[in-house]
């Protein structure tokens, strides 16, 4: 395995240096810390006409069912050799930028859900991250506990992200995944289904990136448990994230393990 160094670090964090620092650093789903700025709501104003989609730009790819899938899914084929990185969407615009160069840098590609919240703030992420190929989907409109939520309340947190993304690329995006927790509620995979999500996204390699535990821990824990089909739950806003990157794609191209989409993991 490749070993983390501060001249990696260094280097991928210059990578995402053209973007403006902002927002909260993302807290992690499960069991990782709450911070007060993920659950804040920027108004409606801070979407503006800008972010609408470009006249010449194709809508982004829907939600589509996969028949023989489970209704949450958490991993992909183990007779092909790919996985699929998947990040939790908020936090600093730089490390995400960091985040995807790196992986388009690799040859990969990444799927993120984003926080309808985050987009309000960084509405230009939503066509960055699918002019590079990447896959884009819901991950609630606040990020808060939406397992615990009234009905109401819950649908709401899933179709007012739904509405940021379909405003912002033409589409609710391609996946939908709770926010904080690994699995939805009987309830939240219903509501999911009802605003156009077939499937909720779970993952079966929780990296813990959340908890910064340091880079070289992080490449350690998702390379000691990814194998083919793996689905591999990371999160935008953590440079220990930027900098165990690099390593983490290194070591799966030597073991011949493509990183990519959800989508294409899943077709």
């Amino acid at each position: 395995m490749a070993r983390v160094t501060t001249t990696n670090r260094r280097d991928a964090l210059r990578a995402g240096a053209g973007l403006v620092a902002g927002g909260a650093l993302a807290a992690g789903c499960g069991t990782g810390p709450k911070t007060t700025t993920a659950t804040r709501t920027a108004p409606e104003s801070a979407v503006t006409s800008s972010a609408k989609p470009s006249p010449t730009a194709p809508a982004a790819p829907g939600p589509r069912a996969y028949p023989g899938q489970p209704a949450q899914i958490t991993h992909g084929p183990r007779t092909r050799p790919q996985l699929a990185l998947t990040f939790h969407g908020q936090g600093d615009p730089a490390l995400a930028q960091a985040l995807l160069t790196t992986a388009e840098r690799h040859g990969a590609h990444l799927t993120v859900l984003a926080v309808g919240s985050w987009l309000d703030e960084h509405p230009g992420l939503a066509r960055r991250i699918l002019d590079g190929g990447h896959d884009l989907g819901n991950h609630t409109q606040r990020h808060i506990s939406v397992n615990d939520l009234p009905e109401a309340d819950a649908r709401k947190e899933i179709t007012d992200c739904a509405d940021r993304l379909r405003r912002l690329t033409g589409s609710i995006g391609t996946w939908f995944r709770p926010s904080r927790a690994p699995t939805a509620s009987a309830l939240v995979a219903t509501l999911a289904r009802r605003a156009g999500y077939p499937h909720v996204l779970s993952y079966d390699v929780d990296s813990l990136d959340y908890t910064s535990p340091g880079a070289a821990a992080v490449t350690r824990k998702v390379l000691s448990e990814v194998r083919e089909g793996s689905v591999v739950s990371l999160h935008f806003g953590y440079e220990d994230t930027v900098a165990a990157l690099p390593d983490v794609l290194t070591e799966l191209d030597r073991r011949k393990l493509r990183a990519v989409t959800t989508t294409e993991l899943l077709s």
